[in-house]
């Protein structure tokens, strides 16, 4: 068996620190099923979770599935979504998705990136994250503002282009173990690893971060 690199060993020391922080990794949108995912994580976009969180039980009770989606107007939508921000874009985007969803997917949800990608307004950070949650497929980085800020801290990517850190750190987590770290770097960014006041004094990562200020 190859010895792990210095690189390698970090990462699984910050996936073991960040379980005893957050045993219980979770998204914090709110969504019953993949289609509320979906359309939540496309409101995300340059919007807080907990804003998305106050619209979209409103927006599901008017279009709970793609069906009905697909046949909104757009109008009706824009006002259901406008204090998420980029609503009129977002509106027009969910709309064509729903479209989409129902023409090629029999209004299923597809379970791989390739399929997720081809819908309108949908990156690989939420197809990643659909397919990590909703259909538990291995392996799944969800590269938000999050994950790409810590894992350069943490010295594990060097890069600032999602895509990239997502590569990069395929490259480096246990697939199992992926998808629930990436959950996890978003509540610890909002606790201790925060974009302009790291808390490196009280951070179970200060030892072995080569960017900790201890």
């Amino acid at each position: 068996m190859a010895k792990m690199t210095k690189k390698q060993q970090r990462a699984l020391q910050a996936v073991e620190a960040l379980k005893t922080l957050y045993p219980d990794a979770v998204c914090s949108l709110t969504a019953a099923n993949a289609f509320e995912l979906l359309v939540a994580v496309r409101l995300s976009a340059q919007c807080t979770d907990a804003r998305v969180n106050l619209v979209t039980p409103a927006l599901f009770a008017r279009f709970p599935d793609a069906q009905s989606l697909a046949a909104a107007d757009i109008r009706e939508v824009e006002e259901l979504i406008r204090s998420c921000g980029l609503y009129k874009t977002k509106a027009k985007d969910l709309v064509a998705m729903a479209n989409m969803l129902i023409d090629v997917h029999n209004g299923n949800i597809p379970d791989n990136i390739k399929e997720l990608t081809a819908l309108p307004g949908v990156g690989r950070k939420t197809a990643n994250l659909v397919c990590g949650d909703v259909f538990g497929v291995p392996g799944c980085v969800v590269a938000d503002t999050h994950c790409i800020r810590i894992s350069n801290r943490l010295g594990l990517c060097d890069s600032t282009d999602p895509k990239k850190v997502e590569t990069q750190l395929r490259a480096l987590l246990p697939p199992d173990e992926s998808n629930d770290f990436c959950h996890r770097l978003v509540l610890f960014g909002r606790d201790i690893c925060s974009a302009r006041n790291p808390k490196c004094t009280s951070c179970l990562l200060n030892t072995v971060c080569p960017s900790a200020t201890v």
